[in-house]
């Protein structure tokens, strides 16, 4: 039914929840599974004390790496042994999931549920903002207490 799933992560233990789900779905429908990070550049006061590196592309770099790990380790502790993939992109969060799934013509998007509730809900979080916006199906894990 699903040949190709993608699920966004930031490392977090909620984020955990979903791509074991992805995973999951991905093992039993032989499908494969694309794992998307998305970081910020750094902006702000925070970055004028590092605009050197940032002109540089050192912090991008960096920023990069570190987004690309977390996917990487991501597949490593849930998608052993599964086709996956692993992206990184300084995208909003609900941007590169859906950018991501559109650019590999995915069939399901797995996102977890945090956010859905709440002022968050209201203004827009990140479950919203994919299902309404994916041209595939999107699950929704429940990954709240």
């Amino acid at each position: 039914m699903f040949k190709s799933i993608v699920v966004g992560t930031d490392g977090s233990p909620t984020a955990d929840r979903a791509v074991e789900a992805a995973a999951n779905l991905a093992r039993d429908f032989a499908a494969q599974l694309h794992v998307v990070t998305a970081y910020r550049e750094a902006s702000g006061i925070g970055a004028a004390s590092g605009a050197a590196l940032a002109e540089s592309g050192v912090g991008r770099a960096l920023q990069h790496d570190v987004a690309r790990l977390t996917a990487e380790k991501a597949v490593a502790t849930w998608a052993e042994g599964l086709d996956a993939s692993v992206y990184a992109t300084s995208e909003s969060a609900p941007n590169a999931i859906l950018d991501t799934a559109r650019s590999v013509g995915a069939d399901l998007i797995v996102v977890g549920s945090k956010g859905m509730q709440g002022a968050q809900r209201i203004l827009g979080s990140v479950p919203n903002t994919v299902a309404h916006g994916a041209d595939c199906a999107v699950l929704i894990v429940k990954t709240d207490a």
